[in-house]
This record gives C-alpha cells, structure tokens and sequence, in this order.
C-alpha cells in the first residue's frame, strides 16, 4: 500500500470525539480617568486551579504599590449615589456583593469598588458621566470582564459603569449584512440572531458566550475570524459614544464610504475605554459559510509551518478561514491534563496546526481541501492528518487549540505574552525563552516552570507565549522580563497583539510605541477628558 492510501485514510478517518472545553475567555475593557504614576514591573499571570476559586485574590492596589490614587479624583458620598438612584439602577457595597464587578476572571485582579451603575440606555450613560465629570469621580466602564491584563476592574474605589442592561439589537438590514446593537450585547447572542438572518458575525472568540460587542470593539479584539474578515477596524462602520463630559457622538454610521472629514470611530476602536463609553456599534456581518471544513495536522519544522500557510493562502484562496499554529508541548500538555486521546495517532511532531474552511459550495470546498493536504503529504510538508466528518468533530479539533490556555494553569500558573513578532521569527521566541529558563536552572521536573509554550493565529503573526508554572517566583519574572519585551522591541514587534495594555502592560508601551506616538496618545487623552489645565497621565490602558 502506498503511503499516498495511508494518508489519504489517515486524513478522511473520523477523529476521536472529544467535549470542547469550556472556552477561555480573551476580552478586556479597561477603565478611564484614572491618574496613575509608573507601575513596578510585574508580569501578567493567570492561575486557573480549583484552589485558586477559594482564596482570597489580592488588591491590584497591593500588588501595583506605585499606582497610586491621585487625591485630585473626590470620594463618593450618599448624595452622589442617592443622585445615581435617580438615573439608573445602582449596587452599593452598603448592601450588595460587588465582588463580581471587582475581580476579574482569572482572580488576579481586584479593585474596590463601592458603587456600581448599570445604565440602560445611552441618555442615562451620558447623565452618568456628566455628573461625575463636575464631581471629578472617576470610572471605570466594565463590559464582560473577560480580560486577561485588568483593564476591565477598578484598582481602587473607582465608579464601575457595567453595561449589562444595554443589550438590545436595534436594526439589522439584511440587503446590506449591516447590524446595530447596544454595547452590551453579548457576541455569541449577536451571532446566533445573525445566524438566523443568513448572516455571521465577523469575530469569533473563546469568550463570545459572556464578552460584549462594544468591549470588543473598545479593545480591537483580533480573535479567530480575523484571517478571513479583517479586523475591527475595517468591519465597524460607526460607534455611538459618550465622551467623559456627557457629551454623546452618535456617527452610527451605515455607509461603507464616508470620507467626510476624520474617520473618528477610529479612535474609540482599541482604545480601551479611555476616551469614552461605546454605546452602540454598526457593523458589516458577511453571509454566513453554509459549508465548512477543519483539519488538523502534524509538522516537523518551522520552516515546513510556514511552507504550509503559504500554500494555504495560495490553493485555498477564499475560503481558507483559519491557520492556527500549536506547538508540540501544548499539545502533550492538554493531552496530559484531560486524559483525552490525541487526534493523530503515532509519533508526537514539533508543530502541529488547524486549517480550517468557510464557503458555500460543499463540492467545490471539499474538493480543495483534499488536494491542499494530500500535494502537502506527499511533498513531506506534513507528516500525517485529519479531516473532521461532521460538526461535532470540527468542534473536538477545535478543542485542541481553544483549550489550552485553560489547561496551562493545571500545574498553579501561567506567565503569559500576547504578542506580534514577523512570521518568520514567531516561534523563535519561544526557542529563546526555553534556552534561558533552563541556562538559569529554572526548568525542569523539579523546577518552577514546568515548559514554555507557544501556540497562536498564524495567519496574524499573532503569538501566545506561555509559560506554566509550579508557583509564582520572582526570579522567573527577572528572567523573563525585560528580556521578552526587548526581544521583541529588536524585531519591530508589537507587546500587544489583542489582549490590550490594561494595568499588566501600562508601563511597557514604549517597546512598541515612541515618543512622539506616545506623546500624541496623551494629548488625545488630555483633549477628550482634561480634568486639569496640566495634561493628566493616561491610565495604561491608552498609553
């Protein structure tokens, strides 16, 4: 038998059906009108252990002593909240647990909150932010709380704007595929009403079940779509916001041309929250694939990896919807962790990725596909895949990928890097990292850091580096840091792909940003929220 049948048996078998994991969530929004003065130098980490559910998590207050509450920002009294009573519903502290509102989802990050609002239409927002803009309250706007770099939580006593009860989808034009919903819409409940439409929403993330359409807006979130529809900076035709004085800028645009001036949707898309609240969002949604197909293969080299997505853009053209890059110890790790039989059979590869297809003509799709992956085997560009049969395989290849991050805090945390680096050097990187680690002694079956992983969206040159360990130890984070980020300052890189800067990155802008970048960051800041004649530091978030 030649090894063309074997591959060819090997690609269309069906794949051992494994549950998805509970998808791990990947939006932040972050606060605004926080004066703050340099952050010490601390890493995003994640714990996700049962034990951590029942400790205490500790104020970002104490474990970021250099952000300092500016005492310029005044403290909330009874008469400020009996006047909330009288736009919106409010949660105090007098008598409500506000611990969901301050305590992100990792439980790494806790603010102190004391009050949170929850509007329920973009008059009370703007009543909202009126008043506390005369008052000199500051707040945070809070969508999901999804995050993974505390953007989305007060640090200390900030006035928390959840979103929560704006959740309406307002219009919905099915000639043109525009939809316009509230801030709070949750994604995956705009994407089923666009699925009922004929329609998809052109973003797609792990937390789509509890992230909100305007949070992701406000932080540009990147996702598994991006390869086939863009980012949101090209699929988002106009956003309604209120800016920090009360003011409301409604450029709910439908057009897909408007070259009337400044495109200033532009400048709430990424921002994080700090130039205003996104009430509403008018976005373009594509028709909905009616075919797909997923793949997941093995590959030896980098260079075989590379080889590969080339050729996927080239043969696979306009339905080649993701290319997404897992490296051989992610793999081991959610095998080891879940106890699930692994998709390919045989000896483990160095790289393994998910290819996956969105069109509308099954023959013409499958018949792609199939000779995509067998020219691939029998050049040798692969060693050996699958081809899921039906939706619920799809869904086991796709658990591959979307669980790892979730079964990396297995072991009691995760040092993790959301990162852009040149597509050539993506995996070096993690090379990099590992060699270091074990020069200093620091990996290892005994050691604090059990492996480095690396595994992302090849088709962005988007890089998740992760690196799990035993327990949180300083002299992993001297390695680590600022090693990484000039690593990645060398190679014109970005420290920030799609999570955001939150308070985990506040103080690292400048390995992706100059001066004169930063400069007129603050002055934008300073232009849409000048609570004193003197320019006021950005919260990190923004710069």
């Amino acid at each position: 038998m030649t090894p063309t049948r074997l591959i060819t048996r090997a690609i269309r078998r069906p794949g051992l059906i494994v549950p998805p994991f509970c998808r791990p969530v990947l939006l932040r929004l972050s606060g605004q009108r926080f004066s703050a003065t340099e952050s010490h130098r601390q890493i995003t980490t994640t714990a996700t252990t049962a034990n951590s559910q029942k400790k205490e998590v500790r104020l970002t207050a104490e474990s970021y002593p250099s952000i300092e509450r500016d005492a310029r920002f005044a403290k909330l009294t009874s008469e400020d909240v009996a006047h909330f009573r009288s736009i919106c519903p409010v949660l105090s502290a007098e008598s409500d647990d506000l611990e969901a509102f301050n305590t992100d989802w990792m439980r790494k990050y806790r603010g102190q909150t004391r009050l949170v609002l929850k509007p329920k239409s973009t008059a009370n927002v703007s009543e909202i932010l009126k008043y506390c803009n005369s008052r000199s309250l500051a707040v945070v706007p809070q969508g999901g709380n999804t995050g993974l770099v505390g953007g989305s939580v007060p640090i200390y006593d900030e006035i928390v704007v959840s979103m929560n009860s704006m959740s309406n989808i307002r219009s919905f034009d099915p000639v043109s595929g525009i939809l316009i919903c509230d801030a709070g819409v949750v994604l995956e409940t705009a994407d089923n009403y666009l699925a009922g439409q004929g329609h998809i929403f052109p973003l797609d993330l792990g937390a789509k079940g509890s992230c909100h359409v305007a949070g992701n807006v406000a932080t540009n979130a990147g996702g598994l779509r991006l390869l086939r529809y863009g980012s949101l900076h090209g699929t988002v035709l106009g956003v309604e916001a209120v800016l920090p004085d009360g003011t409301i800028m409604n450029d709910l645009s439908t057009l897909r041309k408007n070259n009337t001036g400044y495109d200033l949707k532009q400048l709430f898309i990424g921002s994080e929250g700090t130039l205003g609240i996104i009430t509403a969002v008018s976005i373009i949604c594509p028709p909905r694939p009616n075919v797909q197909n997923v793949a997941f293969f093995g590959v030896n080299t980098f260079e075989k990896v590379l080889e590969a997505f080339i050729r996927a853009k080239r043969e696979l053209g306009e339905i080649l919807s993701a290319f997404e890059l897992m490296d051989g110890t992610s793999q081991r790790c959610v095998a080891q962790v879940t106890g699930k039989t692994r998709p390919l059979a045989g000896e483990e590869t160095k790289f393994y990725v998910l290819v996956e297809t969105s069109g509308s003509n099954k023959e013409h799709d499958d018949d792609k596909i199939d000779k995509f992956l067998m020219a691939l085997i029998e050049d040798e560009t692969i060693v050996n895949g699958v081809l899921a049969q039906d939706e619920t395989q799809q869904r086991n290849l796709w658990s591959w990928r979307e669980g790892i991050p979730e079964v990396l805090g297995h072991w009691g945390g995760v040092y993790k890097y959301d990162v852009s680096i040149p597509l050539k050097e993506l995996y070096s990187l993690v090379e990099d990292v590992k060699a270091r680690l074990i020069e200093h002694g620091l990996l290892g079956e005994d050691k604090t850091v059990v492996d480095v992983v690396g595994f992302g969206h090849m088709g962005d040159g988007n890089l998740h580096l992760n690196i799990p360990v035993r327990s949180y130890d300083s002299r992993v984070e001297q390695i680590l840091e600022p090693f990484v980020y000039e690593w990645i300052q060398k190679r014109k890189g970005s420290i920030s792909a799609e999570h955001g800067l939150g308070v985990a990155k506040r103080e690292y802008v400048q390995y992706s940003r100059g001066e004169t970048e930063l400069g007129i960051m603050r002055s934008l800041k300073n232009h849409f929220d000048p609570v004193w004649p003197a320019p006021v530091p950005i919260r990190a978030s923004c710069c």
